[in-house]
């Protein structure tokens, strides 16, 4: 097998993008050096679009956000010196957006793979900003009510909250998710809601530059997945998109030697504000993006979750359903993944036991040797996971609760914190009750903010 000499690469190439309006496929054009083109195809569900005026114009500038913003899956694989954009060049915002999406969306890459990426990233300024108008809405749509929302389902327990909070607040929605699992597709079928499904093609080239040794690792998913969300919305006329990204996803994990490495980056409420700015001063000026979840903590999310039952046999944030390659989980829940133990910790102090347990099938706070997994997410001993789990306060704070309290203090983990861990814990670095508060960074538009605060609090 031909190995890939990434040393050798001197450029990555942003070689064009186009868009089809007929068959409603987006093409995305990258390449090192002089070598063969990488195209990534993404689908969006709903063609033949009729592309008029203003309307035309915001999907043409989001065409092109999103051929930036994916361009990382490719970059990554040999991060060379350079940054070529062919064609139209970008202004300075958008470098400054695109270069802290690179550097801090491979931040675990980065460090996985022993390199040193920040202030080695530039995205070369080539053109100058306009003001943006609103898009217009699509022909045919314009007696549709304002506040037409796509919103993101992965599957978990979060964007279920995000759906049944917007429905409890009488906004219309599209359910909304990219790939090809079948477990969001029950989950997003199982809401009732209007779907759509969007499907995103890697090149293969990459897969085989994999292969032949191209560096791979973590990259920004859900910077990705903001940029083919807000095209779609723009192409299906409707003017929010929404996720359900809650306010620990901002903090990372502590490596000794190195600092910070958030796994979640995009997840957090510097690229949510960054970028829901740049999608209304650059793509389109009605267009809002934002998280429902942003100024809750895991743990009321969990609490807001455990109000609803009718997914308990259909969610799962097991991230092992979710891999493009490789082995998944015979059941819904692998039960030794950092989310499996993290959405078992949380939902506990909320859920009856019996009800958990029909959920995971097992209950991993009695298992021994699932020790170390719960060590990382207490922060005791080791760092938080490289995961979309929440912070270390809140797994002891939930463990807290679960140690005085009858149904748990006897299973096995539960004796071990508070036996071990909770005699080392100051009483004010355990305490739920400040968990609960809702935060104020957050984007949530002024309307709704007062109604879902109410409902949170319900």
């Amino acid at each position: 097998m031909t190995e890939f000499d990434r040393g050798a690469i001197r450029a990555f190439r942003f070689t064009g993008c186009q868009f089809d309006p007929a068959t409603g496929e987006a093409r995305l054009g990258y390449a090192f050096d002089d070598g063969p083109v990488m195209e990534e195809v993404v689908r969006f569900p709903g063609a033949p679009f009729a592309l008029e005026g203003t309307r035309a114009e915001a999907v043409q500038r989001a065409l092109r956000l999103l051929h930036l913003v994916a361009g990382v899956s490719y970059y990554k694989a040999a991060v060379p010196p350079r940054i070529v954009i062919e064609g139209e060049g970008i202004d300075a915002a958008t470098a400054a957006l695109l270069t802290s999406i690179y550097e801090n969306g491979l931040g675990e890459f980065a460090y996985r793979n022993g390199l040193q990426l920040r202030g080695k990233i530039h995205f070369p300024v080539g053109g100058t900003s306009v003001p943006m108008p609103s898009a217009e809405k699509p022909s045919g749509m314009n007696s549709l009510p304002q506040g037409r929302a796509i919103v993101a389902i992965g599957g978990g327990k979060d964007s279920l909250v995000s759906i049944e909070a917007l429905r409890a607040l009488g906004i219309d929605q599209t359910v909304a998710w990219i790939g090809s699992s079948p477990l969001i597709r029950a989950c997003a079928e199982r809401t009732g809601l209007p779907l759509l499904n969007v499907t995103r093609t890697l090149s293969p080239h990459l897969f085989e530059l994999n292969r032949q040794g191209a560096l791979n690792g973590h990259i920004p998913v859900t910077a990705v997945n903001s940029a083919i969300l807000a095209l779609a919305a723009l192409l299906q006329g409707q003017d929010q998109v929404v996720f359900s990204n809650e306010r620990s996803a901002s903090y990372g994990s502590l490596i000794p030697g190195t600092g910070e490495v958030n796994h979640q980056w995009s997840k957090g409420w510097d690229f949510e504000r960054d970028f829901a700015a740049y999608l209304r001063s650059h793509v389109a000026g009605d267009l809002r993006y934002y998280s429902l979840l942003r100024p809750f903590s895991e743990l009321a999310v969990a609490r807001q979750f455990a109000r609803l039952d009718r997914y308990d046999q259909h969610f799962s944030s097991c991230n092992r359903n979710f891999h493009i390659l490789g082995e998944r989980p015979a059941q819904r829940w692998c039960g030794v993944c950092p989310k499996c133990h993290f959405v078992f910790l949380a939902l506990a102090p909320f859920m009856p036991k019996p009800r958990l347990m029909g959920i995971f099938g097992r209950n991993l706070l009695d298992e021994p040797e699932q020790a170390p997994g719960y060590d990382a997410l207490l922060e005791f001993r080791d760092h938080k996971p490289f995961e979309c789990v929440g912070e270390g306060r809140e797994s002891r704070a939930a463990m807290d609760v679960l140690a005085d309290s009858p149904a748990w203090r006897e299973d096995a983990l539960v004796k071990r914190y508070a036996r071990e861990i909770r005699p080392q814990l100051a009483p004010e670095a355990r305490g739920l009750a400040p968990l609960l508060e809702a935060s104020d960074d957050h984007g949530i538009p002024g309307e709704l903010w007062g109604p879902l605060r109410a409902h949170f609090g319900a």
